[in-house]
């Protein structure tokens, strides 16, 4: 028992992992992301001096200090829009996990410039305070919807991932920098897996907003895979991406209505909503051209060309042509069984189908 967590088994995976000695910062951490890496970290028994968790939730801070009840962690109200709080709370930190965020497309698009505050200047804030404070590495969380973005949310995430990259371009000697990128994570605030399910529990149609439209899959644990694979191998500058497989609608409204053994029930096609894609992009053609394979990941490098470069206003590069992006649509879709298997992964998910 660690706090009131309870341990029913060792994540395997992590053994490159080693935070002994060392000061950890989860930005953003009383979300889904922050919960389960302290968790993964403690489950795993890694050793870490201190954790510090930064959020402005003072609601969440108290859920989380009542289940992870240890002295060597310590919780933080602030906010990275606050360049005081960043300077302040960077200071003696080895490394960051920067997952603070708003990610609700609905909130974006109607409150476009307070997704710019806090996923744009709030990353340029931690980054500056990170250099300015000598910290180690940083990684930053973002999201396939910073592909190609026709959303402020995803507009505001291809931004930060431009303001990461070009920190890291210029800082080449102290603070790593690095972006990792994913997709749809089951169970994750704004997924609408859990709100299927609470629909069928309260009896009400189902709603969806096309049954041909996909989506990368992935659980917690596969995201936090992602995050101690370039915590482990990033390179200032690097972009990391999880190969995931991918399903529609159709697919999964039919998994999770087998999950609970209905038949025949009903689904209400609401069409699709604003600032919605059909299909999403975890790599442009562009991106694929600067990535290398590395088994389950794709690895992209920075491109280390400066304004004096022909190429931006000269010069064109024929190899892009070569190349196509890595979309949901163009990956193999689970089957109904496979995508049961992937829900029945997720801790959150499993708590709601009890």
């Amino acid at each position: 028992m660690i706090g009131k967590i309870k341990i029913k088994k060792i994540i395997t995976g992590m053994n490159k992992i080693n935070f002994a000695g060392k000061n950890l910062l989860i930005v953003g951490g009383t979300g889904s992301f922050g919960n389960q890496l302290l968790k993964k970290i403690l489950i795993n028994k890694i050793k870490f001096n201190q954790i510090n968790i930064l959020s402005r939730d003072e609601k969440k801070q108290y859920d989380m200090r009542e289940i992870f009840n240890a002295p060597n962690i310590r919780f933080h109200l602030g906010d990275v829009r606050d360049t005081d709080c960043t300077d302040n709370i960077t200071k003696g930190i080895d490394y960051i996990f920067h997952a603070a965020a708003l990610k609700q497309v609905p909130s974006c698009e109607f409150y476009p410039m307070e997704a710019t505050k806090t996923n744009v200047l709030g990353t340029n804030n931690i980054i500056n305070s990170s250099i300015k404070n000598h910290v180690k590495k940083v990684i930053c969380l973002s999201t396939d919807k910073a592909v190609h973005p026709i959303n402020a949310m995803g507009i505001s995430k291809a931004l930060m991932e431009k303001v990461a990259l070009s920190k890291s371009l210029l800082n080449q000697n102290s603070t790593t920098v690095c972006v990792t990128r994913y997709g749809n994570v089951i169970g994750s605030r704004g997924s609408v897996i859990p709100l299927i399910i609470s629909q069928i529990k309260n009896n009400q149609p189902i709603t969806i907003t096309d049954y041909d439209m996909t989506r990368f899959m992935m659980t917690l644990d596969d995201a936090l895979d992602l995050v101690f694979y370039a915590f482990n191998n990033g390179k200032n500058g690097q972009l990391f991406v999880k190969k995931s497989p991918s399903t529609n609608l159709r697919i999964l409204v039919k998994a999770i209505l087998k999950i609970y053994g209905k038949k025949d029930y009903p689904v209400k096609i609401i069409g699709i909503r604003h600032g919605e894609k059909m299909h999403e992009t975890l790599l442009s053609a562009e991106e694929r051209r600067l990535s290398q394979n590395k088994n389950q990941f794709f690895v992209v490098n920075p491109d280390l060309r400066d304004l004096n470069y022909s190429k931006y206003f000269k010069e064109g590069d024929k190899n892009n042509l070569l190349f196509e992006n890595y979309s949901s649509n163009q990956n193999t879709l689970l089957g109904v069984d496979q995508t049961i298997k992937l829900l029945k992964k997720s801790d959150s998910i499993k708590d709601l189908i009890k």
